[in-house]
Parts: structure tokens; sequence; C-alpha cells
């Protein structure tokens, strides 16, 4: 899509449409990572998590929507696309918001555990 942008499209869009098209591929391949990233975590895990799967669903349909919304305007498409944009740049917020949440639990909950470990060591030493 980069490439495309940069070499097919660059005689034929102005600077603006051109400027949307750049920000919808790399903002697309920033979120494709991080679904790539979650996905082999997910694939590795003994227990798949709905959480995780939900989060990565949240990322593709924000890359639809955003991503989409941008190409679709620099490609021509009517303003009235522009609407859906914020949109999938919510479901980013939302995506990541969560996973954010998930990690601060899990650090919240490992470090409880190795707090309540470390106080049952030095109960049994005494």
């Amino acid at each position: 899509m980069g490439a495309f942008g940069a070499h097919g499209l660059k005689s034929i869009l102005d600077p603006a449409h051109l400027s949307w098209w750049q920000t919808a591929v790399s903002y697309w391949f920033y979120h494709a990572l991080g679904m790539l990233i979650l996905g082999l975590y997910q694939r590795g895990a003994d227990e798949p998590s709905r959480h995780l799967s939900r989060i990565i669903g949240l990322l593709q349909w924000g890359i639809v929507g955003f991503c989409g919304s941008l190409c679709a305007l620099a490609l021509g498409a009517p303003r009235s696309v522009g609407m859906i944009t914020p949109i999938g740049g919510t479901l980013w917020l939302v995506a990541w918001g969560w996973l954010t949440v998930i990690l601060w639990q899990t650090r919240t909950i490992s470090g409880n555990h190795s707090m309540r470990a470390e106080s049952d060591l030095s109960n049994h030493s005494s």
C-alpha cells in the first residue's frame, strides 16, 4: 500500500490527498504489527484469551474504519466518508486501553503473588 501510494498515486493525487494516504498506510502498519504481536502471544499461550481475541478484533475494525476511510477520501470519496475515520480511531483507543488495563491487572496480580511469596519465605526462615 505504501509503495503504491508513493509511486502509483504520487503523480495523480495532490499533496493533501497523498498525505491522507500516507497517514492511513502508517497507522495501518503500526496497528497490524500490534495485531501480529498479540496474535503470536495468543497462539503461544496455554489458554487463549477471549479478551485478546476481542482486542485484536477491535484493532481490525479500527483499521477498516480509520485507514479505509482515509484511503477512500484520498481516492476521491465524498467528504462524508470522513465521518467514519473517528469511529476507527475510537475503536483503537478502546482496544489499546483495554489491553493496558489487562496488563496492569496482570502486573498487579503478579506483584501481589511475589509479595506473598517473599512474606511466606521470610516467615519460614525465622
